[in-house]
């Protein structure tokens, strides 16, 4: 104990000392002390590494977060799992503990999507994602400085994943755009965003490759692949280079487990921006389409087959009627090569290309025949937009879709036919399934019903039309609990309710 105390005591004993040879009040002795010399700083041990601070500092300001509201999408009482919409994104299987009942996946009867945003001009444009914003009934964004702004979707489009939105403000601090036409694999390039609401968390890493094709409903995306961490939040926001400047919106990730697991991929700023140009003047996109479906690769015995030197290009296996491939004599068999004098590697290439030219542009195409390669002249059609079925639009669906409500009294729903289109669309068969265009009753909502779900079943009994749905309806009384097999937009599963409550 003596040990511990001593040089405890030392110091009121050594300050003592000091104020009496100097003769001055305890306040002035303190004053008149001379500061210990600042201890030198030690040397860097490690060096040559990047340090990112200078770019943060001067770029953070102008990333946001953004907040989406999102209407009921699914059946009500379930956890809103912060994992859940990650499974739901990448269309992988839910693990056996974040099931919900019958292995469904488990959503909020009112969601929130939690994202990130980037401002590109200082009057108020920020950029973000399509599936961050998709159904919201209301978007918030939050600046650096922390003010929260209402916002308004000037336009989304699905195909390209972005979706632009606008606050109102002036001299806000915009961030600078590069061109990803330059963006080479080795760069670094960094990512700020909100990782699960942890906003402005910055991660960093290099590109592994451009020009990737992720399949899905992004088939005219180059994106540019990255090892840089990001996870759920950091959707929607910016990628950079070394300049500062945006070269990619981070929109995906690849994983077996929901998290960051080094692929990550970002829509190119270039891709961005043609299609922000279009939604500030339309509030849609306009693509160029080919009209020709092409087989999924090359391999050597095919390439020996047709003569080409290597296995290089994108082989031609249908060309649509009246499409401007038909017009211009391309022909199944045919192997594109070029397009516009710009190699193409590989089939993942040609939709990017023609997608970035709006409809009527004129292309030259390399194209591989008989043993030769010779240039062809192709006018571009158009692509058709996303298609919206009628049921999906509750009251707003089209005009000539018939709207009945043989289901009103019972279920308290409102119902369409399907049409072909919309039967071909979801998969279902000829004469399968009824659409549900609006939810009126309390116990439907309560189950989960809502716009753009399909009817499929009454029990085990299938329904294809109204009057099938009102057939298989016919014995059941008020109060009885029906149990209704789904698919559509909420996908497919089962729910029970009370009818006529």
């Amino acid at each position: 104990m003596k040990k511990l105390l001593q040089p405890l005591m030392l110091v009121p004993l050594t300050a003592l000392a000091t104020a009496g040879v100097v003769m001055l009040p305890a306040a002035d002795a303190q004053q008149a002390a001379v500061p210990a010399p600042a201890a030198a700083p030690q040397p860097e041990l490690v060096t040559g590494l990047p340090d990112f601070t200078r770019l943060v500092d001067r770029v953070g300001p102008g990333v946001v977060s953004v907040e989406a509201r999102i209407a009921s999408r699914s059946p009500g009482g379930m956890n809103d799992d912060p994992m859940a919409e990650i499974f739901r994104r990448f269309g992988m299987p839910m693990p056996p503990g974040m099931q919900g009942p019958r292995g469904q996946m488990p959503q909020a009867p009112r969601g929130i999507s939690l994202g990130t945003g980037f401002l590109i001009s200082p009057d108020g444009y920020v950029l973000t994602n399509h599936h961050v914003v998709d159904n919201a009934d209301e978007v918030t964004v939050k600046l650096g400085d922390r003010r929260e702004l209402k916002a308004k979707v000037v336009g989304s489009d699905a195909q390209s994943d972005v979706a632009l939105l606008k606050v109102e403000g002036s001299n806000l601090p915009a961030l600078r755009l590069g061109n990803s036409s330059g963006v080479q694999p080795g760069q670094w390039v960094v990512a700020i965003g909100s990782p699960y609401g942890l906003d402005h968390s910055v991660t960093a890493g290099i590109v592994s490759a451009i020009g990737r094709n992720t399949g899905g409903g992004q088939q005219y995306v180059p994106f540019i692949q990255t090892d840089v961490a990001i996870n759920r939040g950091n959707s929607g926001g910016p990628l950079l280079n070394t300049r500062g400047e945006v070269v990619g919106i981070n929109s995906q990730i690849f994983s077996v487990s929901g998290g960051y697991q080094g692929i990550s991929f970002a829509i190119p700023i270039d891709t961005a921006m043609n299609a922000v140009e279009q939604l500030k003047k339309t509030g849609q996109v306009r693509r160029g389409m080919l009209g020709v479906a092409m087989n999924p690769a090359i391999d050597a015995d095919l390439a020996r087959s047709l003569g080409l030197p290597d296995s290089r290009g994108a082989l031609v296996t249908r060309v649509e009627a009246g499409s401007g491939a038909a017009k211009a004599g391309i022909q199944p068999g045919d192997v594109i090569r070029s397009f516009n004098g710009a190699a193409v590697g590989d089939v993942g290439d040609v939709a990017p290309m023609v997608g970035a030219l709006p409809p009527g542009s004129q292309v030259k195409l390399g194209v591989w025949r008989d043993g030769r390669e010779r240039n062809i002249d192709v006018v571009l059609g158009e692509a058709e937009t996303e298609r919206t079925s009628a049921f999906n639009q509750g009251d707003g669906g089209r005009s000539d879709a018939p709207q009945v409500q043989p289901t009103r009294g019972l279920l308290g729903l409102r119902i369409a036919e399907l049409d072909a289109d919309d039967r071909r669309e979801l998969k279902l068969g000829a004469s399968e399934g009824v659409g549900v265009t609006g939810v009126e009753s309390m116990a439907a909502r309560e189950a989960g019903l809502m716009p753009g779900d399909v009817i499929l079943a009454v029990g085990r009994t299938s329904v294809g039309s109204a009057r099938a749905l009102e057939s298989a309806l016919a014995g059941v009384k008020p109060g009885e609990t029906v149990m209704l097999r789904l698919g559509g937009r909420g996908g497919p599963r089962f729910v029970t309710l009370k009818a006529g409550s």
